[in-house]
């Protein structure tokens, strides 16, 4: 494993953390075996880190018209063009797993308009895309667009959401130097 530091931020003790906090990164690590490095950079900020990961869990975790596959190719496709590594990492594990396919996110992370995913998801991205690049540019057409796929108002609400939540993250992991880790590279894949 990687000895590099794993952000430019100050990164707390495990040990020294609110208990709520703690509790939350020892459940994630017996689940993962590791804790990835997105909690221990956010630790540093206990508000925010409780703030962060109840809209986090808000937006991936409910159930809906969105799959748990299709809000993670959101997230992989936002986070590739904000470039930030370690969402597009970590969040191409998570995706890999959700879809159940080892291609995906790698495809959804280079050039989603070429990945092997349906019509009903390239629309869902393109408007995830214009979203991170020309939110100001939204209007009648695109949800037009989406609700000929299907999407309904609280859909098109969520696609909007992960797309900005993510845009937010993906500035704050690349302004810090997140790395992902070493373990995410190979979950999934096999």
């Amino acid at each position: 494993m990687s000895a590099l530091p794993i952000s430019t931020t100050p990164i707390p003790a495990l040990k020294d953390l609110p208990e709520d906090i703690r509790t939350r990164i020892e459940a994630v690590q017996e689940k993962s075996g590791f804790i990835p490095n997105v909690f221990m950079v956010l630790a540093n900020r206990p508000d925010e880190f409780r703030a962060f990961f109840a809209y986090h869990d808000a937006l991936m975790e409910k159930p809906g018209n969105l799959t748990k596959a299709e809000r993670e190719m959101i997230v992989v496709a936002t986070s590739a063009a904000n470039q930030c590594q370690y969402c597009v990492i970590a969040h191409g594990a998570i995706l890999r797993v959700r879809a159940k396919n080892p291609l995906v996110a790698d495809q959804i992370a280079t050039n989603y308009r070429k990945a092997d995913i349906t019509p009903r998801q390239r629309a869902m991205l393109d408007f995830a895309l214009k979203v991170t690049n020309a939110a100001y540019d939204v209007g009648p057409d695109d949800f037009a667009a989406l609700e000929a796929h299907g999407f309904t108002q609280d859909d098109i609400w969520d696609i909007a959401a992960i797309s900005a939540f993510f845009g937010m993250s993906n500035r704050l992991a690349n302004v810090t130097s997140m790395r992902p880790n070493d373990e995410f590279f190979m979950i999934g894949r096999g």
